[in-house]
């Protein structure tokens, strides 16, 4: 099952300002284009508001981005709350998107980039930059349904938050989240050795379906061609990824051609492979790969994501196929591309061979070794004819550099390589606690920690939402998505690092999805959900509460599980029109939305007020329904 979702990203630079009340509106510029865009008119066409009495919190400073002469920035030195504001006429309908570049700090969520008032709105929080306080950007998208849309930069948070944003823009196109995968490579050995899970409310289930319902839309699975312990091998592998294309997800398969694990420090060749000759060393590989993915082609699994490799910086199958002097004196002494180029291009036809549909993925790590590092290797493998289709990266914060490292790693590698990129490995701790059996943990102090960002359920999931909106928004719109590396592996004795060794612990737990006690943790589990809206409706699509759509070219949330029930056909159904909301939050009634308490409406010029729940009952009833006459 593939997903069909694309990043839609073109979109350059432009700006922010502020000045007034309500939002200002740039009725006389051409659609789209937002009045004093970079600051450099101080806050003309602007609007400033602050129900905290914080209008001072927001003001136009110098030095901004890609050394401009203006940035705005959020700061006060006591709680507040602040909003910058711009709203845009005349647009017409369909996606929508801004993007500004900004960094920020000193407190998790204070600051949102938002389009407001559009039709189907949508926001996103600014991500902490501390690190090294690089500029990154950021992108939100809207459906426009009436013409109009706001875009806002929005901060409510402690004194000492602050954020700066700059070269703000809207334009047309979209940018998605596209790819919220995990790796569950691990479930299968955990649940053996007498893991439980639950959702976040406590219900005990299936990890793989939880994360699933959570939002998750792919799974990937490592491969070992004769592990020790006898998991993550072909069976193992084609169980998994049945379960994972069961729970509605898409299957990423990412073979180490190894017996065990592999990265940068370690790249063994399978035992039974090793002393083989150049040529029978990549038929070995092709026939690994063809062997697992025709298994998983006979057992009706859509393979649609394969990785021929992982982590291979330093090469694969060392020595045979190293990208340097591994070992010196082993009779292996200089870099043998040649080799490693036929063993991906075995490996990846193969691919072709059995699910010629699958993309081929190549993976690297070690952004922090700068972008030299990864271009000095994909100059090799491309000037030798290695066919692959998507640029792999590993990036764990508190190793591989900073946020805006990241982003210049995927706008630079898919423009020079003309491929899309993926983050196919990201994770953050949220608890310094060792689980039980004890074992010391990866990441286990707050030393280790990426700046800004605590080790607790919020600053894993703020983590994890900062990596998948810089690779989302990253210029040049390539950046596919984002896969969390093992969010199943809770702490059960005799699943620990080592295969071969059953004592082994696990040094990964206080980094899963479910805590200590194998719970759903709610903050990170939310950044599994889709953007605001996903795709135009089919009647052959399942569609749960909160899913919007597109049809007849009117937005619609869902309000329960439906599949086939058009939306629009009833007032009665599934299907809620969405609301566009004004600048006080008030929108148009409608008979096809639902409504609760507090919610506000217009209906033949007068104002009501929702009392309660309430949906296909006109504001101008009974004076004792469910609306009250408040304008």
């Amino acid at each position: 099952m593939r997903s069909t979702t694309t990043s839609t990203m073109g979109v350059l630079v432009a700006a922010l300002v502020l000045a007034g009340t309500a939002p200002a509106v740039a009725a006389s510029s051409p659609a789209g284009a937002l009045v004093n865009p970079g600051f450099e008119d101080g806050l003309t066409g602007w609007t400033v508001t602050s129900t905290s009495g914080h209008d001072g919190g927001a003001k136009v400073e110098d030095a901004g981005h890609a050394s401009s002469s203006g940035r705005l920035t959020h700061w006060a030195g006591d709680a507040y709350d602040v909003t910058t504001a711009q709203t845009v006429e005349g647009l017409a309908t369909g996606w929508w998107t801004a993007s500004a570049w900004v960094t920020s700090g000193g407190a998790l969520d204070a600051t949102r980039l938002a389009l407001t008032g559009c039709g189907v709105d949508d926001a996103t929080t600014t991500p902490v930059t501390e690190q090294d306080d690089q500029w990154v950007r950021l992108s939100v998208s809207a459906y426009v349904t009436g013409g109009d849309c706001t875009v806002e930069v929005v901060t409510d948070g402690p004194g000492g938050a602050w954020a700066s944003v700059d070269d703000v823009s809207l334009e047309r196109g979209r940018v998605v989240r596209d790819v919220r995968g995990g790796d569950l490579s691990g479930v299968a050995k955990n649940e053996d050795f007498g893991a439980t899970y639950a959702s976040a409310d406590g219900t005990p289930g299936d990890p793989v379906e939880i994360l699933a319902d959570a939002g998750m839309n792919l799974g990937r699975l490592k491969v070992w061609v004769d592990p020790a312990d006898g998991y993550n091998e072909i069976t193992h592998v084609v169980e998994s990824a049945r379960r994972i294309e069961a729970a509605g997800m898409d299957v990423m398969i990412d073979f180490h051609y190894s017996d065990r694990w592999t990265d940068p420090g370690a790249q063994g060749t399978p035992a039974a492979w090793v002393g083989g000759t150049t040529e029978e060393l990549a038929q070995d590989v092709h026939d690994h790969t063809r062997d697992v993915l025709t298994a998983l082609r006979d057992a009706g699994v859509t393979t649609d994501y394969v990785q021929v490799g992982n982590e291979i910086n330093p090469g694969m199958m060392w020595p045979y196929g190293q990208t340097w002097d591994v070992v010196p004196g082993d009779g292996y002494d200089t870099a043998e591309w040649d080799a490693l180029a036929s063993f991906l291009n075995a490996g990846s036809r193969a691919v072709r061979e059995v699910t010629p549909e699958a993309q081929v993925i190549l993976h690297l790590t070690n952004i922090n070794n700068g972008i030299g590092g990864l271009t000095w290797w994909f100059d090799e493998v491309t000037a030798r004819g290695v066919d692959f289709d998507v640029v792999g990266l590993s990036y764990y914060g508190y190793w591989h550099g900073s946020l805006g490292d990241l982003q210049g790693a995927v706008s630079t590698l898919s423009a020079r390589y003309d491929r899309d990129v993926m983050v196919v490995e990201t994770a953050y701790p949220f608890t310094l606690e060792d689980g039980s059996p004890a074992w010391e943990n990866v990441i286990d102090t707050e030393a280790k920690l990426v700046p800004g960002y605590p080790a607790t359920p919020a600053g894993q999931a703020a983590a994890l939402r900062a990596v998948q909106d810089v690779v989302a928004s990253a210029p040049g719109g390539r950046g596919l998505g984002v896969v969390y590396w093992e969010p199943a592996w809770t702490s059960v004795e005799g699943n620990g690092w080592d295969p071969a060794d059953a004592s082994s612990g696990n040094a990964w737990e206080n980094q899963a999805m479910f805590d200590l006690g194998g719970r759903l943790l709610a903050p990170v589990a939310a950044e599994l959900a889709p953007d605001a809206a996903t795709s135009a409706w089919t009647a052959s699509a399942v569609y749960t509460k909160g899913d919007v759509v597109l049809h007849d070219g009117v937005a619609y949330v869902a309000s329960w599980w439906t599949s086939g029930q058009e939306p629009g056909a009833s007032v009665h159904g599934p299907w809620q029109e969405a609301a566009r909301v004004d600048g006080t939050g008030t929108s148009p009634w409608a008979a096809t939305r639902v409504y609760v308490a507090g919610e506000r409406v217009t209906f033949e010029d007068a104002t009501y007020v929702a009392r309660w729940w309430t949906r296909d009952q006109r504001p101008d009833g009974s004076a004792w329904g469910p609306w009250e006459r408040v304008a």
